[in-house]
């Protein structure tokens, strides 16, 4: 009798823990109180019991359902399952909207807290500025930043009419770089730039049109580095210039990298790859190929090595060069190129290879977010992230010469498989709290705030500077219950 028993309450446990029985609503404080160009948060399966429902199939997939009140007409939707039981969705509007209703259902039940009520949702072209505390304090943005408090360091003042006259000294000429001076005041942007290649002046602009689209940015005025590499050597006067990118080498003021920041401007628009997208699940791990994968041009030496250890272990590494532009007189012994293929095709192989280009590897963000162990080369060069980023947790480090460790690196993972698929969760989890749109935001308003701050000159727009075309849109901006 007692067996009976046994045998019927863990049938019990068994099909209750196998079902579905809410969903925890992760997140949706930011689509309430924050505007991003995209709206965003996780849906987290559970059991009865109230732990993660992680054993997701087709038939979960096709059960949880998400829906907009349908008076709002212009917008884009989609729902990304992880592999991991955990639901991104997506919201971006391109129309202001007002009290909506949003639906998350799993198997027609309603998800804990829904329906759920919005009074607004501001697309990104508004021009609907609030206090820039209370927008970060909304965001939850933090109150320090390592890599912040590092760059800022050596500028406790800026006189910036000083730091002007010095930067047209040293880069008079303009042969080798390209920079732009840009100055916020009374939230407007203007901007005068020099050099001979100023094109991606409009990354910077798209990110302070945004910036002030949403917050009522101080004043201030910077100096930013348009090309790859960073400028400003430690040995030389302390000069705060802006880079994408800087090295130990340097001290250029690290900004998140234009692709990164464009990835999340125009997410869900016009760019398919961010640091949302590619968590989407495409293979199981156990499905995925065991060795790892890289695929690029040829920008740097040690790219080319790649080919090398590819051909003599072919068991082990997938490496073919994509474009030839560096070394076109090797082509004969490195080529052919190959054909790109999708990047999310990359996570068929459990093991990426991050390799510096001419600089830092911008790809890092989303081998990162995909469900795949990052082997990062070691590298002088370093983005606004890396200083949290811990090796062996978040990543396999191997040698500035991959010949000296690689091999063995991607041995010793596939020796340990456990170990392997626990640091890809761990990278991904990372990416979840460092790189998602709204910490790239907050990195922004955080470094802008505290630079600003240690400005001592008058902030006056010279003669020669153009006015930033916002081509933003006049419009009703009721969202300001955070003003």
């Amino acid at each position: 009798m007692m067996g009976k028993v046994l045998f019927l309450l863990f049938l019990t446990f068994s099909l209750s823990s196998s079902w579905v029985h809410d969903g925890r609503i992760i997140g949706f404080e930011l689509v309430r109180d924050a505007v991003l160009p995209v709206n965003y948060f996780f849906v987290q399966l559970v059991d009865v019991y109230g732990r993660n429902f992680t054993n997701i199939n087709d038939n979960h997939k096709n059960l949880l359902k998400f829906e907009i009140s349908d008076h709002c007409k212009r917008y884009s939707q989609d729902l990304i399952h992880t592999g991991d039981g955990l639901f991104i969705v997506r919201l971006r509007n391109f129309e202001e909207c007002h009290n909506i209703q949003l639906t998350i259902k799993y198997d027609n039940r309603h998800l804990n807290g829904s329906p759920f009520c919005l009074k607004d949702v501001i697309p990104e072209q508004c021009e609907c500025p609030r206090n820039m505390n209370k927008v970060m304090n909304a965001m939850k943005c933090p109150s320090f930043n390592r890599q912040i408090n590092h760059d800022l360091k050596p500028f406790p003042q800026v006189n910036f009419t000083k730091i002007k006259a010095q930067v047209l000294k040293q880069f008079q000429n303009f042969k080798s770089s390209s920079l732009c001076n840009y100055l916020v005041k009374r939230n407007k942007i203007y901007r005068k730039c020099y050099g001979q290649y100023t094109g991606f002046s409009m990354f910077m602009d798209n990110m302070l049109v945004s910036l002030t689209n949403k917050v009522y940015l101080p004043d201030f005025e910077f100096f930013i580095n348009l090309g790859d590499w960073p400028l400003i050597r430690k040995s030389a006067h302390n000069i705060p210039i802006f880079s994408w990118c800087s090295s130990i080498d340097n001290m250029d003021i690290v900004l998140p990298t234009y692709d990164l920041t464009e990835s999340i401007l125009h997410m869900f628009y016009r760019v398919t790859l961010d640091t949302l997208s590619i968590q989407k699940e495409q293979w199981k791990w156990k499905e995925k190929i065991e060795k790892a994968f890289f695929r690029g041009r040829d920008s740097r030496r040690e790219r080319l090595e790649l080919i090398d250890i590819s051909r003599t272990h072919p068991d082990l590494l997938n490496a073919s060069i994509t474009n030839f532009f560096f070394f076109t007189k090797e082509i004969h012994k490195y080529g052919p190129k190959v054909g790109h293929i999708p990047f999310t095709d990359f996570f068929e192989y459990k093991y990426q290879v991050n390799m510096d280009g001419t600089v830092a590897a911008y790809r890092l963000p989303y081998l990162l977010a995909g469900n795949s162990v990052v082997l990062k080369q070691e590298s002088p060069y370093y983005e606004h992230f890396y200083r949290d980023l811990i090796p062996f947790k978040h990543f396999i480090p191997f040698h500035r010469d991959p010949k000296l460790d690689l091999v063995e690196k991607i041995r010793w993972l596939k020796k340990h498989d456990k170990q392997a698929q626990q640091i890809t969760k761990n990278a991904r989890d990372f990416v979840r709290e460092n790189l998602l749109p709204s910490n790239i935001f907050c990195y922004y308003l955080m470094l802008f705030k505290n630079y600003s701050e240690r400005i001592v000159s008058p902030i006056e727009v010279s003669e020669d500077m153009e006015k930033v075309d916002t081509k933003s849109w006049k419009c009703s901006c009721t969202k300001n219950k955070i003003n």
